[in-house]
């Protein structure tokens, strides 16, 4: 069920200058997203737009599945974030260690994986890692995780870089499944231990995490069959299900409401309701524009304006920084405008096809133009 919303505009936090949503311009939004439905570039999807006071606009369209059994979408439907777990699990409980002093950007990796032996984990950073500096490969072999668990980090730690560190970009998740190992060295638990106790309990996102329990798997969006099984609240990933369902690059759920309590905390700097979950220091540090070769910019574990930024809307600010996720899934801040907008589709479903970017772009634009009162 949809929940529209009654006001026409929702006043932005006091510290935003009087910018105001004018909801009334909007509407657009439900005509993309019509379009994209009859293309068939998704079965659904949610979209949450909002300021750092709240939700302005939260609507569901089409159907969470279709196949093997039909269900409607929903506002509370649970997604597989796919690589939006880079930065909402992995960066930010990584930043949550560099402000307590236990990481520093600048360390080596193998301070923390030294079984990391060559040359380059002296070489690669924890901040390389971050902003795909690396050299490593994009993914290694889904041969190297059909042994075990242990295996797969033999072979992981054991991988050695495709380009020298720091020479050009190269999107990678072997940076993000390191990032997450490191997490759980330095950190002393699991990422989705660290993630859930540090970040998502204190702000509230109770429908957010790894592995979701059964009632919340009941309400998730269906991806595509794997084995003769659709997979419905199971992580999508081949090679984060062979790690177990936990990985640094993949395997988080979430809601378009619980991301929306992320999004504002990052809007305020690191804290929400009084909850503090990052340093106001920590979050600009975080978000900082790095140039890195190609003429990329990206932040600590966040896309700014990439060759990955297809579903970024063109209005909004230089300060924007977003991410998106091969499942469908797509969120963008951008602090010059208080404003988030949060798309979530099951673009795979139920064939393995569809392209969810163009429409979340289109949205974010829409989305921008609505602000009123921009505050840069």
């Amino acid at each position: 069920m949809t929940r529209p919303l009654s006001t026409l505009c929702l006043l932005l936090a006091a510290t935003s200058t009087q910018a105001e949503i004018a909801v009334e311009r909007l509407a657009p939004i439900a005509d993309r997203v019509a379009e994209s439905l009859a293309a068939g570039e998704f079965a659904g999807c949610v979209v949450a737009i909002g300021t750092g006071d709240g939700v302005a606009y939260l609507e569901a369209f089409g159907n969470r599945q279709v196949v093997p059994e039909h269900h409607a979408m929903t506002t509370d439907t649970v997604f597989d974030m796919a690589s939006l777990t880079k930065p909402v699990a992995t960066a930010t409980s990584i930043m949550v260690l560099v402000e307590r002093g236990q990481v520093r950007l600048r360390d080596s990796i193998n301070k923390y994986l030294p079984e990391i032996d060559g040359a380059h984990g002296e070489q690669i950073t924890v901040e390389s890692l971050l902003t795909h500096q690396s050299g490593y490969v994009p993914d290694n072999s889904i041969k190297d995780y059909q042994h075990g668990v242990d295996e797969a980090w033999r072979r992981l730690f054991g991988l050695t870089p495709q380009h020298p560190p720091g020479s050009r970009f190269q999107y990678s998740d072997v940076n993000f499944e390191l990032l997450g190992k490191i997490v759980e060295r330095a950190g002393g638990k699991p990422l989705n231990e660290f993630a859930r106790d540090e970040v998502y309990r204190p702000l509230g996102m109770t429908e957010t995490g790894y592995l979701p329990p059964a009632e919340l798997a009941a309400r998730a969006a269906a991806s595509e069959p794997r084995d003769g099984k659709m997979l419905v609240g199971e992580v999508h990933d081949p090679r984060a299900a062979l790690l177990d369902g936990v990985a640094g690059h993949a395997g988080l759920f979430s809601t378009a409401e619980d991301l929306a309590l992320y999004a504002r905390m990052m809007l305020h700097g690191g804290e929400l309701n009084g909850v503090r979950v990052l340093g106001a220091a920590t979050v600009a540090e975080m978000t900082r524009p790095r140039n890195v070769p190609g003429d990329q910019l990206r932040a600590a574990g966040w896309d700014m304006a990439s060759g990955y930024s297809s579903n970024r809307g063109e209005t909004m600010t230089p300060r924007a920084f977003g991410h998106g996720g091969f499942t469908g899934t797509a969120m963008w801040i951008d602090p010059g405008l208080d404003l988030y907008v949060i798309f979530l589709s099951n673009r795979l479903h139920p064939d393995g096809k569809g392209n969810a970017n163009e429409t979340a772009g289109r949205v974010g634009a829409i989305a921008a133009g609505a602000v009123v009162g921009a505050i840069e």
